[in-house]
């Protein structure tokens, strides 16, 4: 038996030509969290004619870094892609994947490696609102200086990631409580991106997330069963 396979591009843009609802985004009544995060989906048809302004996108990256990292270092930095002409840059980089023209705009999410060189800054802000005395708050940055700095690039990558999934989650919910829409997207070429938009070497990117008023609802969540993936206090 022979086996179908796809480009990759043929693959991240097949999509495009199934059959979506013929239905808008559902507009939530109730943002509760429970809603919201149920009545999230992937959206990939966008209203190109909407614009988000600065501040909005702000507002949602001030929610999403609310999320929680190791040891506090936050190590998510953003770049936020809205001008047409960086779009059409990104278009190919990201395998011709049509959101990237039709969202309002495409935030990279990205980790730095070596965010632990922040520790000092971050602890004397605690220290600083009275959380922390200070003789503990140096006793914390020379053990984060210590440990982290001893980490190998592996896996400082992998805390970059980790921390740059959860803020992306927070960053998406926050969207489509403020009746957005987005997708996340690991397709595209990591070397490319970071050439293309000089991103530092020291940052790592992670995902790229569209954002925009949704012009189709994306398809209903399909979920594996829980019992399926949950297993209670260890594995047989």
């Amino acid at each position: 038996m022979s086996e179908k396979t796809m480009s990759k591009e043929d693959y991240l843009n097949k999509v495009q030509d199934l059959d979506f609802p013929d239905e808008q985004p559902k507009a939530l009544q109730d943002t509760d969290f429970f809603t919201v995060a149920k009545e999230r989906r992937s959206v990939r048809q966008y209203d190109s004619s909407y614009k988000m302004e600065a501040s909005e996108i702000r507002e949602l990256l001030e929610t999403a870094i609310l999320a929680p990292s190791s040891s506090n270092l936050q190590p998510w930095r953003f770049l936020v892609i809205q001008d047409q002409a960086e779009k059409e840059a990104l278009l190919p980089i990201a395998y011709n994947q049509q959101q990237v023209m039709d969202s309002s705009a495409v935030i990279a999410v990205l980790g730095d490696r070596y965010a632990y060189k922040n520790a000092e800054r971050i602890y004397s802000d605690i220290a600083k609102k009275g959380n922390m005395p200070e003789e503990v708050k140096d006793t914390y940055v020379a053990s984060i200086m210590q440990n982290y700095g001893n980490f190998k690039e592996e896996r400082l990558s992998r805390i970059a990631a980790i921390d740059g999934g959860i803020v992306s989650q927070q960053l998406m919910l926050a969207a489509k409580a403020k009746g957005l829409d987005t997708v996340p997207m690991g397709g595209y070429d990591e070397a490319k991106l970071k050439e293309a938009f000089n991103i530092p070497e020291n940052l790592e990117p992670v995902m790229l997330i569209a954002v925009g008023k949704g012009a189709k609802a994306g398809f209903e969540k399909t979920r594996l069963p829980l019992d399926d993936i949950l297993q209670w206090n260890k594995y047989e």
